[in-house]
Parts: structure tokens; C-alpha cells; sequence
């Protein structure tokens, strides 16, 4: 209940540097391509409003939002998570918004970064850029992250087992930068350039002389990998913080050399496939859909930490009901499905029940293992009524007796 209460501090300091604008501070979506399914705030409420109730006040919200929009929207915002794989942690995040035009259907760029310290003596510093030009012509896509990460390793596969998993501690640094442009409405190619290196790679247990031999052989004490990547993007989603209708297709080939500096040649492919919609229709409620493929496409492995594995997309979403890397192989397959209920009719509170499966290879076949599911429920608290941000707080089960709590500030995909 201590940790709860603090989250809802954290709600506070993010919505009340919302209440001019009506926009969320820490996160943004253009409520001007959104007005086709505008729905009346006067009866949506969020912890904004809950907050202005308790103290007695009116909200008082700016009557010239479509000027306000074109405004740069700054925050610095601390707030408290939890994931099997940090415990609990603390995080101080700062995020820019803006618009490059005048367009109506002008997307909003961001600008994020954050420093988090967990519970584990794990420090995570990422610096996230979501740029569009005028009219959307081009999109640049940077990320750019800093890790000191002690974590858990189980070997390679879908058979692994849950009680042999090796603890080490390692650095990391990830740069990633795309650059896409419009080819048609909501559809575009780009070229890019990822960077990921992995050093001081050692055993958290240094005086257990087997586990460091394990460690050794498997993954060496550095990890490099430079190359470049060739990009598609569907996406026709109105809002994307809190999607509701649409496609969501992103496709990557990553080709990895040692001319640019790679420690070996490989090559994989990445897509990133989802859509939703509202189920029963004409309701609020909403049914989505996640695959999730991860291949390697050379006979040459990726290093072994930058394999395909649980929890290491992007946005460390995938495998709920699992500690991230618990399952890790040259190939992945990911499906997840989930559905979005509202539990108090003027959306503050919600509910989730969510369903997923991953499948792997090993390093010995190409085929697949067995699949791996995993299930659970979730509660949603809502941050900000016209962005549609949540707070996500989720229990996920998997197999061998796998379980744990997964928060998230905005849904998981």
C-alpha cells in the first residue's frame, strides 16, 4: 500500500502539469487527428480531476487548445516502478513535445530521457528522440541508452531450466538511429544505423571458479555489434499512446558487419505486427493483438546477449509472466493477445486479461521447442483523459511456477 501510494503521488505530479492544456505532460498524442472519435470529457474523468475534487477546486482548462497544442510542452517528472528483473525502482524522467507544422494531421515529436536506479544496483539512462518534419515527410528515430545491468541468464532455448540461472553483471551501450520517409498515407521506408556493445561481462559470484568457466565460454567479457538496417512502417492508428482502432506494422533487417566494426558478420529480421479494434462494437472496450518475430538470418549467432529473448524488445514489454531473459535462442516468436474493459463507466478505472505464448529455438536445431505461455490480469488508472495514458499495473503467471507484478506508465503494446 506504501508503494501504491507513491504512484499516486507520481499521478499527481504528471497530470497537474497537464491541467492548461489538457494534455499529458510526460506523454503526447495530436488530439487534432483524433476528433473523429472525440469522446465528452465532461464525463471522462481521470486522477486530474480526482485530485481537484479532493482539494475542493475547479479544474481550470485552457477554452484555445488548438493554439496550446503548437506550444513545446516540458516535464520532469519522478515516479516509482517494478519489474521481476529490477525490483523496485526509482526513476526521475523528462519529456519534450512538440509539433514541426501547422498541419492538421502534423504528427507531435518527443524528445525523453530518464535516469533509474533499481533495487538490484541496476542504473538505466535512455535518451529517446521521435522527430517528424513538416507536413511528415521524414521521421528520425533515435535511442540511445546507457546500462549497468547485474542480471539473471538461463541458457539457450525454450527447455531451459527455471532453478540454473547464472548471475552477471555487465555494462552496456545501445545507439540506434532511423531515418523514414513517406512513401504513401501512413507508409514509410527508411535506412539506419545500430550500434550495441556489452563490456566487463563477468559472474556476479567470481569465487565459484565453474560458473565463471560457464560464463566465459558462453559470452566472453565484450560484446559488439555495428550495422546497418533497412526499415518499413505501416501505421494508421489515431492515437498511439492508448490505440483503439488501426495497424501497427514495423519490419527491420539488420545487417551487421565487420567493416563497420561488428565482431562478426549476422544478420536478423524484426517484425513487429498489431492491431486492435473495439469489441463489441460501438462499445469502449478493445481487443488487440501483438506478434512479435525476432529471426536471426545468417548462419553466423548474434553475440549471446543480443540474442532473441524474453523482455528484450525495444520497450521490454515482451513475455509478461516471465523475469526478462528467462528464455533466450537464434529464433523467436511471440503472440499475445489482450482485452481492455472499462470497470467504471467514465473511464478512470479499467481492467485487462491478457494471454501470450513464445516459442524458441536453440542453438543446436533450427526448430522449434515447445510453446511457452503465459497469462494474467491487470488494472488500469487513468492519467490523462485526452491522451488515454494509463498507469498499468498487471500479474502475470507463466510456466514452472513463474509469476510476478509488471508496472508499466502506458500499455504494453
Amino acid at each position: 500500500m506504501r508503494v501504491f501510494f507513491l504512484f499516486l503521488l507520481t499521478i499527481f505530479s504528471l497530470t497537474l502539469q497537464a491541467q492548461d492544456t489538457g494534455i499529458n505532460s510526460s506523454v503526447f498524442v495530436d488530439n487534432k487527428i483524433t476528433t473523429e472519435q472525440t469522446p465528452d470529457y465532461a464525463k471522462e474523468k481521470d486522477m486530474a480531476d480526482v485530485y481537484y475534487k479532493f482539494i475542493k477546486k475547479k479544474r481550470i482548462v485552457s477554452k484555445d487548445t488548438e493554439n496550446d497544442v503548437h506550444k513545446i510542452q516540458l516535464s520532469l517528472v519522478p515516479a516509482i516502478g517494478y519489474t521481476l528483473q529490477t525490483g523496485f525502482a526509482g526513476i526521475v524522467s523528462a519529456n519534450l513535445g512538440f509539433y514541426a507544422g501547422e498541419a492538421k494531421n502534423q504528427k507531435i515529436s518527443s524528445i525523453s530521457s530518464s535516469f533509474t536506479y533499481s533495487q538490484y544496483q541496476q542504473s538505466i539512462i535512455p535518451f529517446v528522440a521521435n522527430i517528424w518534419t513538416k507536413d511528415n515527410e521524414l521521421n528520425f528515430i533515435t535511442d540511445i541508452r546507457y546500462i549497468k545491468y547485474p542480471s539473471q541468464i538461463f541458457g539457450l532455448g525454450g527447455t531451459t531450466d527455471p532453478n540454473t540461472g547464472y548471475s552477471i553483471d555487465f555494462s552496456g551501450f545501445k545507439f540506434h538511429q532511423t531515418v523514414l520517409k513517406e512513401v504513401t498515407k501512413n507508409t514509410f521506408l527508411g535506412i539506419g544505423y545500430y550500434f550495441d556493445s556489452f563490456w566487463q561481462i563477468e559472474p556476479s559470484d567470481n569465487s565459484n571458479q565453474n560458473i565463471s568457466t560457464i560464463v566465459d565460454n558462453k559470452l566472453g567479457s565484450k560484446e559488439l555489434a555495428s550495422g546497418l538496417v533497412l526499415n518499413f512502417l505501416f501505421d494508421n492508428r489515431l492515437n498511439q499512446i492508448y490505440p483503439e482502432q488501426g495497424w501497427h506494422c514495423d519490419i527491420s533487417y539488420r545487417a551487421n558487419s565487420t567493416v563497420l566494426g561488428s565482431k562478426s558478420n549476422w544478420q536478423s529480421v524484426q517484425a513487429d505486427i498489431r492491431t486492435y479494434t473495439h469489441f463489441p462494437e460501438g462499445s469502449k472496450n478493445v481487443l488487440s493483438f501483438w506478434s512479435f518475430d525476432w529471426f536471426t538470418t545468417s548462419k553466423n549467432q548474434p553475440p549471446y546477449l543480443m540474442l532473441p529473448s524474453t523482455g528484450w524488445d525495444d520497450q521490454y514489454n515482451t513475455g509478461r509472466g516471465y523475469i526478462q531473459g528467462r528464455y533466450r535462442g537464434r529464433n523467436m516468436f511471440y503472440l499475445e493477445s489482450e482485452y481492455r474493459y472499462r470497470i467504471s463507466r467514465n473511464g478512470l478505472l479499467g481492467g485487462v486479461v491478457f494471454g501470450n505464448a513464445q516459442y524458441f529455438s536453440s542453438d543446436i536445431s533450427p526448430t522449434y521447442n515447445k510453446p511457452i505461455p503465459g497469462a494474467g490480469l491487470g488494472l488500469r488508472l487513468r492519467l490523462n483523459k485526452h491522451s488515454g495514458a494509463n498507469l498499468c499495473l498487471d500479474y502475470g503467471v507463466g510456466a514452472d511456477g513463474s509469476r510476478g507484478f509488471f508496472v508499466n506508465l502506458g500499455e504494453v503494446f
